[in-house]
């Protein structure tokens, strides 16, 4: 039978399992939209932007490990895809975007809505498509998820001209996928994994240094099982939180600018990082020249690039992680006895790292006249289911989350690593509710950041996505302002938020319910109430307005040189 291509683009994402989508239509997909109108098993939720429905997308992807799928037309809708493409692209989520084009005879001719969405996106996309030919639609689908899903995932754009929408050919879809320049490694190599149990095995104060690639290589039971056999202490990055459960005795918490005193000086301390599915952040290492003097590193990772790239590594290797730490307990599981030598010889170093732990907690001084931001992440995670999903926007109360929320699990936090985006949390948050019906789902923000997408209030309470809207309201950009404050002598300049915004106001506005605590006193109902209401909610709490986060790395300076106290 002959389909058009904008059928044909539907029944590829059938074929892929793709069940939901966000888009947001407009005149070079208009023809995608009339296919999708009787179409069966493929939800589309309708943003009310489209960089709303590309954190959709990506919070999508992050909580249900699937490849997440936006749709927008040409021009201004696909240039509104970019922050969420790049979004992405830094945190290595499985995300395809199909953008609308104009007819192929006339790109290049500065046509009405015509932009070039292949050129812009370049340096954000692990690869992008555009299809000239519709014989060549169905193989070019199957290549962008493939090369979406594998290796280090990442977002494929594909750029989809009108003509080729409306030309009609035979729909077959390809079984297999052969990319003759695209051959990620998967499995790691053995002769490197032996070389790496022995050099753990030799060491007597060793790391386990752990990203985000755990989470999405599907591998925090694997990094658990060894961590425990080793009984060694494991560092978790803002990705990689819930990797490892946030309780166990093991965990030190987050490295680097806000992380935890105990997991920067185990890492200054250490003479044996074993690196997984971590790339170095500069957020993690501070100062590079002095970043872990005295340790031989171990770097695992599936993508060659990421090793070497920002600090020296002794042994590198390169695979799939749950393929290389399913073989690194096998191989210490050969080497009984001296695993049990090992154990019994890090025993120092296990009561050095307790000792930094008790000597500087992450705590805080709560108050009885005002609400601090810790306390409510506190009552948060008391209160919320233990499997609830959690996402965040980008700033002071994001680096609260990491610090108090403790995540115990894998895929529950979605927050912006590494490029930082405001005005992500709420629109991924969204996209997770759409994964997940039944589950919690809160999103943490702040008065700055909630409002970048806010009109996605409106698509949450259109699709009954019952999503906890938490905002942590100080009227500032905190995280700029306590930079002002530290190293600007205290020139707020352009940070103050003064003009105040009725958010249970807005939240009516939307048909959604809304909910103020002003005093530490009213934290814990507010919160009860947020969560016993059955649609979309936002909770406000007015926090202490120049409470900072702490400790903190300045800029610059090493892992040892923490600003402890405020």
């Amino acid at each position: 039978m002959k389909m058009n291509g904008a059928r044909i683009m539907l029944e590829c994402l059938k074929k892929e399992g793709v069940d939901t989508i966000f888009g947001y239509p407009g005149g070079t997909v208009i023809n995608i939209y009339d296919e999708l109108f009787g179409i069966k098993g493929i939800n589309h939720i309708l943003p009310r932007h489209e960089q709303g429905g590309t954190h959709a997308a990506d919070g999508y992807a992050r909580a249900s490990g699937k490849v997440g799928v936006a749709i927008a037309t040409s021009g201004p809708g696909a240039t509104n895809t970019v922050t969420g493409i790049a979004t992405a692209y830094m945190d290595s989520v499985p995300m395809v975007i199909i953008t609308g084009q104009v007819p192929t005879a006339l790109i290049g001719n500065d046509a009405f809505q015509e932009v070039d969405i292949i050129g812009i996106t370049r340096s954000c996309t692990k690869h992008s498509f555009l299809v000239r030919d519709v014989n060549e639609l169905a193989g070019i689908m199957k290549k962008a998820f493939y090369i979406a899903r594998t290796g280090r995932p990442g977002p494929v754009l594909v750029d989809l001209p009108k003509d080729v929408q409306i030309a009609q050919t035979e729909f077959v879809y390809p079984e297999t996928v052969e990319i003759r320049s695209y051959k990620p490694t998967v499995e790691g190599h053995p002769k490197q994994i032996e070389r790496a149990v022995e050099m753990l095995l030799a060491s007597h104060k060793p790391v386990l240094y752990v990203g985000g690639g755990v989470i999405l290589g599907n591998a925090a039971d694997e990094l658990t099982t060894l961590a425990r056999m080793l009984i060694a202490p494991v560092t978790t990055t803002l990705m990689g939180l819930g990797a490892f459960p946030g309780n166990d005795r093991l965990s030190l918490g987050m490295p680097g600018m806000h992380g935890s005193y105990c997991a920067n000086m185990a890492m200054t301390h250490s003479d044996m990082i074993v690196a997984i599915g971590a790339r170095f952040d500069d957020r993690v290492t501070g100062k590079l020249a002095t970043f872990a003097p005295h340790a031989r590193i171990i770097h695992i990772d599936v993508d060659p690039t990421s090793i070497k790239k920002n600090v020296r590594v002794d042994l590198p290797i390169v695979g799939d992680v749950k393929d290389v730490l399913s073989k690194m307990i096998r191989q210490l599981k050969k080497s009984d006895e001296k695993l049990k030598s090992f154990v019994s010889g890090i025993s120092a170093w296990d009561e050095e790292i307790n000792g930094w732990k008790e000597k500087h907690p992450i705590n805080y001084k709560n108050s009885s006249s005002i609400i601090k931001p810790q306390y409510v992440i506190q009552k948060l995670r008391e209160l919320s289911d233990d499997d609830a999903i959690i996402s965040t926007d980008v700033g002071q109360h994001q680096m609260w989350t990491a610090q108090f929320f403790q995540f115990n699990r894998p895929r529950t936090l979605l927050s912006s690593g590494g490029l930082g985006t405001m005005g992500y949390g709420l629109p991924a948050a969204m996209g997770a509710q759409a994964a997940f019906p039944g589950r919690q789902v809160i999103t943490i923000c702040g008065d700055g950041g909630v409002q970048m997408n806010i009109q996605e209030m409106a698509t949450l309470v259109q699709n009954r996505l019952p999503v906890k809207i938490v905002i942590l309201n100080n009227n500032f950009l905190g995280m700029v302002r306590q930079w002002q404050e530290l190293f600007f002598e205290k020139r707020y300049s352009q940070t103050c938020l003064e003009l105040p915004i009725d958010f249970i106001k807005l939240a009516e506005a939307y048909g959604a319910k809304g909910f103020r605590a002003t005093k530490p006193d009213e934290v814990e109902n507010t919160i009860k109430q947020g969560f016993a209401h059955n649609g979309p909610v936002i909770m406000e709490f007015m926090i202490a307005r120049e409470e900072k986060v702490l400790p903190m790395v300045p800029a610059g300076a090493s892992l040892n040189e923490m600003v402890l106290n405020a």
